[in-house]
Order: structure tokens, then C-alpha cells, then sequence
């Protein structure tokens, strides 16, 4: 769109932006700033134009961009160029993940360098590190209190050990994503130091007020985070005798985005770790950066335009990179956070897909598939050039966050329901095979969240204990199942560290005092690499799922329509526990489906194929390269079993 006071501002900036480059070629910067520039000028107009800082903070703000791509590497910028010439890379159906924590998978950076043949060998090639820059040792929050945008943490290594593991996985087609707290820093922080030093220009960094007036005007609509840890959403400061907004941890200071300065710094922080080799950003907690009073100061459209002003200007200095959505909301919230745009993505680029993760244990949990249909059926349709990430467990807890109305069209009582589904996976319910514990218990309502590994919560834990054979292989069969899942439907999938050979809870947490009284520790163990080894022992639960999953990334990354096009289509096959969709993408169509249930099913191709582009005569499972026949006109399910099917 022309803006005619923009078109004079960019006239002025050129030139500046020109002299700063020097003798530096910035062909490349030119033709995106000046492509781009209408759309970042109206969106920075619209939260700041009224501030008396606007005009500097915008100079500023290009200034960061000019500097960002002079700094850039060359093997980066040629990165850039590809990405450029294929907007849809994260999209590929070549792409598998894994996420993990550095320290525990093996002790740090260098640790982890040395276990590149061992994701290759996997098939992953896509690398989720959690939280690696510097926070403080103790109220850290796992990372996600930094105190140190630009440093990573020494637990971990070096600033210099972190940009040759990323030189290293770019050269060995392996990509890196890493988390960005975009909301709050450390109370630790240079930043905050400075405020509780009296300095007036960073206290505007953050929320501060010298009574509790404003703050109680905020509260009135603020729901709490934290109710029982952290009660409130504002700390009152010692040092600095002012209250300040924490609306996770009292230690975890929320930014000010209405200074138009925070943003300039935290694009300039996105634009230094881009430089270092970051190739995708998990943005955390990107419901929470606006607040305004009279509202919950989560979801406001200027929190939008905060992340979209962070996707536009990284465009110009670092195409290459993508951004991911942390917004663990309800699915018609979740698809904003990819922007409005009709035509491309011009947001954030991923979102977690939480609810197929929820799902897919609800199913697991109840052997019915009627919740997991009714939910996704329902999911509001994304904007091209974006994609999921796919994944059935990860380094939180399971929230069961699906809608009770669609819990309520598959006939069950939405209270009754999750009572079932909490006790089911904690154990306490008769029949359960699963291990879990329950996670930020609620009393009065019996809500609760999950927490156990995938392997536990899937019954392996208690039938080893149990010596249950039978139970053994179901296990194993619940967590193929679910991996076939996350790796077919429209998506990246993501595995969690320890479950591709199906790691059992940890239970050691008990015994560390700073880790005792959360749970989520026992799915966050460190890597068993002697058990890891018996991977290759083929009568071995370790092997059965490893080697399940290692064939199904090798072929999942040579099967077209498992690239996002938005081309996935649910498919009714009649059958309450068996789950189906189609994946179609021009002339080819593979359709998946799967038994959720404990015993033999069945479902009627002559009523499911005519949905689908696939001849039911011809079948073939894409897995196993086996024909698939029909039984007396019906296609038979094993206990768990699953096909990945096409025409011959």
C-alpha cells in the first residue's frame, strides 16, 4: 500500500542507510527495505505514532536493520537468497525434528556435536535446542528467564560453541531452532538492574508504577498465570521501591512494548542470534506482549502487530529465517498468530499444534477417535505459506485444551470426561495401563494437567513392572501409532528426546530439592546412551520403536503430499476408533488410517475410497512397500495397527 508521508521518510532514510554501508554491497537489503518499507512504517505508525520518541525510534529501528545485514555471514546471506527463491522450505515433507534439552542429551554444545550421526542416522533434521541463553542459576525458569539476550549460557559452552554447531548443521542440511522469551526478562537482566538503579529510561522498559493504583486497575481484568506459585501479576521492588509487572514469576520482569525502544532492542536481539545461525525462532509466550487495562493482556490485536513488525523486518535483514507461534490457545485463537493475510503468512510462520497432541491422547485414553474427529473437523482453516508443528509429547505437561461442546457432539459429559481422562493417565482409573502423574492439581474442580513420558503414559512402564508381555507390545504399538500420526498429518513432526526409544519416567527429581515439587522432571531425564545402544538389539522394545520410526521419517520424507499444502482431509470411515484422513497433493493421494482400539477393526472400502484418490483394489502401505487385500470387501485393523496407503 503507497503511504505518501512513509514514501517521504524512506526518501530521507535512504541515503543515510547508503552512507552506513559504506563501500559494503547492499543490493539485496535495498530491494527488501524498499519492498517492504510501506508495510513496516504503517504498522509501527499504528502503536507509536502518537509517541514523542516515534521518529528517532524508527531511524533507530532501520539503523538496527542496515547493521543487522552488514553483520550477517556470507554463507548466511546466500541462505537467505535460496529461502527467498522457495518461500515454502519449512513446509517440506523432508523435514523431521527432534527437540531436546543440551545438558541432558549430552552435557553441552560440543556434547551434542558429537551426536550428529546419531540424528542423521534417525533421520532427523531438525533440531528444537530448549533454552540456551544465559539466565540466572537459580529463578531461572528453565531457561525462560534470560538475563543476557546476546550470551549463551556457560553451562552450555560459548557464544563461539554455539555458532559452530550451527555452521556445522547447516553444512550437514540440519536446521536449528531456538527459543526467544520475547515477553519478560530475568529480573537479573542489564535492563532491570539499571531500572532498580533508578534509571528512568530503563524503568520504562518495563511496567513500572511508584503505587499500587494502576496496577490494581490492570488486575481487575488480568487473569493469574500461576495462581498458586505466583499469585498477582505485579512485584513490588525493594530496590527500586516500585511495583513491576510479573505476570509468570515474581523474578520474571514483563517488557514494555508501548516503548517503541523495547521493540527496536529485542529486533535487534533477533537480528544477533539470526546472525549466529539461528535458522527458526520459537517465540515464547506471544499472547502476553501488550497490555492494556480493561482487558485480559492476552490476545490484543497490537500483540499481533508487534510479532508482525519482527517477521517484516526480519525479511528485509535475514530472510531466511522463520518464526514459531508458542500460544498454547484454543485453535481459533492459535491461527491469528499466523497473521491475516489471505494470501501468505505475514506473522508467524509455525504454531504448535496442541490440540491434535490432546487429542491424540484423549483417543489413546478412551480408544475412541469420536472426540478427536468432532475437535479437528472443526479447526479453522490456516493462511498459506504456514505449517504446524506436530508432536505428542514434549518437555511440558499434557493439557487436555480441546473444547467441551465438542466433547459434548461425541456424547460424553465434558466434567465427567476429563475427570476420566486425568485419572486414566495418572492410574488411578481401573483397566489403565498409563503412568503419568497429575500436574497443577486443582481441588475444587479436579482439573488437572499430565506429566510422564510418552513410553509411561502408553502402558510400557507398568507392563515391564508387571512382566506382562502382551502388555509390552501394546505399549510399543500405542507409541508407533502416535508417531504415525504427527509424521503424516499436515506438518513438521517433532520427537521428543527419549522417546524414539521409548524412555520410561524418571523418577530422581524426588531426591533434588530444587526440583522436587515439579513433576514435568520426570519426563525430562538425561540420556540413557547404554540404552540407546540396544537400539540395534532387534527383539528390543528400544529397536521395535526406533527402527519404527527411522522407516517412517525415510519415507515420509519421499512422499510429496506430506508437504503442508493444506492439503489435509479428514475422511469418515464409520468406525468410532479408527481415525483416517487423506493427504492429496495433484495426482498424488496417500490415505492414512489408524486403530485406536485393543482389538481387531474393520472399516468398508467400497464406502471410505470413493472419498479418496485411492483405488481399493490397488492398495499398497507406503511403510512396509506391502499390497494390503480386503477381507471379504473389508480392510482389517490389528490391535493399534496402522497404513500409510496408496495405489500400487
Amino acid at each position: 500500500m503507497y503511504h505518501p508521508t512513509a514514501h517521504l521518510l524512506l526518501k530521507q532514510l535512504l541515503p543515510k542507510i547508503r552512507k552506513d554501508a559504506g563501500k559494503k554491497s547492499i543490493e539485496d537489503f535495498e530491494r527488501r527495505y524498499i519492498a517492504l518499507f510501506s508495510d513496516i512504517y504503517e504498522r509501527f505508525h499504528q502503536l507509536y505514532g502518537q509517541h514523542p520518541e516515534s521518529i528517532a525510534a524508527f531511524e533507530k529501528l532501520s539503523n538496527t536493520l542496515v547493521q543487522g545485514y552488514l553483520k550477517r555471514p556470507v554463507h548466511l546471506k546466500k541462505s537467505d537468497l535460496e529461502r527467498e527463491s522457495n518461500p515454502a522450505w519449512f513446509r517440506s515433507q523432508e523435514i523431521n525434528g527432534m527437540m531436546l534439552y543440551v545438558d541432558r542429551f549430552n552435557k553441552d554444545l560440543k556434547g551434542l556435536s558429537e551426536k550428529i550421526d546419531y540424528f542423521e542416522e534417525l533421520g532427523v533434521n531438525f533440531l528444537h535446542l530448549m533454552p540456551l541463553l544465559e539466565s540466572p542459576k537459580s529463578k531461572n525458569d528453565g531457561g525462560y528467564a534470560v538475563s543476557n539476550y546476546r550470551k549463551i549460557d556457560r553451562r552450555f559452552g560459548n557464544n563461539s560453541d554455539f555458532k559452530t554447531t550451527a555452521k556445522t548443521l547447516k553444512d550437514r542440511g540440519m536446521l536449528l531452532m531456538l527459543d526467544l522469551v520475547v515477553n519478560h526478562t530475568s529480573d537479573e537482566h542489564e535492563w532491570a538492574k539499571k531500572a532498580k538503579a533508578g534509571d528512568r529510561q530503563y524503568q520504562d522498559y518495563y511496567h513500572t508504577f511508584e503505587d499500587r493504583s494502576t496496577p490494581y486497575m490492570y488486575e481487575r481484568s488480568m487473569p493469574e498465570v500461576f495462581p498458586e506459585s505466583a499469585p498477582g501479576n505485579f512485584t513490588f521492588d525493594e530496590e527500586m521501591q516500585q511495583w513491576v509487572m510479573t505476570v509468570f514469576n515474581t523474578y520474571q520482569w514483563d517488557l514494555n512494548y508501548t516503548n517503541p525502544h523495547v521493540l527496536v532492542e529485542m529486533l535487534d536481539v533477533i537480528l544477533h542470534l539470526a546472525n549466529m545461525g539461528v535458522d527458526v525462532f520459537r517465540m515464547d509466550a506471544v499472547a502476553f506482549v501488550w497490555k492494556q487495562i480493561g482487558t485480559a493482556c492476552q490476545n490484543l490485536p497490537q500483540a499481533h502487530i508487534i510479532h508482525q513488525l519482527f517477521k517484516l523486518c526480519a525479511q528485509v535483514a535475514a530472510p531466511g529465517v522463520a518464526f514459531l507461534a508458542e500460544a498454547i490457545v484454543a485453535p481459533n485463537e492459535i491461527v491469528k498468530y499466523f497473521g491475516e493475510s489471505k494470501v501468505w503468512s505475514n506473522e508467524h510462520d509455525m504454531a504448535y499444534n496442541a490440540t491434535l497432541m490432546a487429542l491424540l491422547w484423549n483417543s489413546v485414553a478412551t480408544r475412541s477417535t469420536r472426540v478427536m474427529k468432532s475437535s479437528l473437523r472443526d479447526n479453522p482453516e490456516k493462511p498459506n505459506g504456514t505449517t504446524w508443528i506436530n508432536y505428542a509429547r514434549c518437555h511440558d505437561d499434557i493439557g487436555m485444551g480441546f473444547e467441551d461442546r465438542h466433547i459434548q457432539e461425541s456424547g460424553f459429559d465434558p466434567h465427567a470426561h476429563r475427570q476420566f481422562l486425568t485419572k486414566f493417565l495418572t492410574g488411578d482409573f481401573h483397566g489403565s495401563f498409563a503412568k503419568g502423574l497429575p500436574f497443577m492439581y486443582n481441588p475444587k474442580t479436579g482439573d488437572a494437567r499430565i506429566s510422564g513420558t510418552m513410553a509411561s503414559l502408553s502402558g510400557l512402564e507398568l507392563a515391564i513392572e508387571e512382566g506382562n508381555k502382551l502388555g509390552i507390545s501394546r505399549a510399543t504399538d500405542r507409541i508407533n501409532l502416535m508417531h504415525a500420526i504427527i509424521l503424516s498429518y499436515g506438518g513438521i513432526p517433532v520427537i521428543y528426546s527419549g522417546d524414539e526409544i521409548a524412555t520410561l519416567n524418571d523418577y530422581s527429581f524426588l531426591k533434588d530439592d530444587s526440583k522436587s515439587d515439579d513433576n514435568r522432571w520426570m519426563h525430562r531425564p538425561k540420556m540413557d546412551w547404554s540404552r540407546a545402544e540396544k537400539r540395534r538389539l532387534k527383539r528390543s522394545v528400544e529397536f521395535k520403536v526406533f527402527q519404527s520410526l527411522k522407516k517412517m521419517m525415510e519415507v515420509r520424507k519421499i512422499v510429496e503430499e506430506f508437504a503442508d499444502h493444506n492439503n489435509t482431509q479428514l475422511i469418515e470411515v464409520s468406525n468410532d476408533h479408527v481415525f483416517a484422513f487423506e493427504r492429496k497433493y495433484e495426482s498424488k493421494c496417500t490415505f492414512v488410517v489408524a486403530n485406536f482400539k485393543d482389538s481387531d477393526q474393520e472399516i468398508y472400502p467400497h464406502l471410505v475410497f470413493p472419498q479418496t484418490g485411492v483405488n481399493p483394489f490397488k492398495m499398497v502401505d507406503r511403510i512396509t512397500g506391502k499390497s494390503v487385500k480386503t477381507v471379504e470387501g473389508k480392510l482389517m485393523l490389528k490391535p493399534y495397527q496402522f497404513y500409510w496407503l496408496t495405489n500400487k
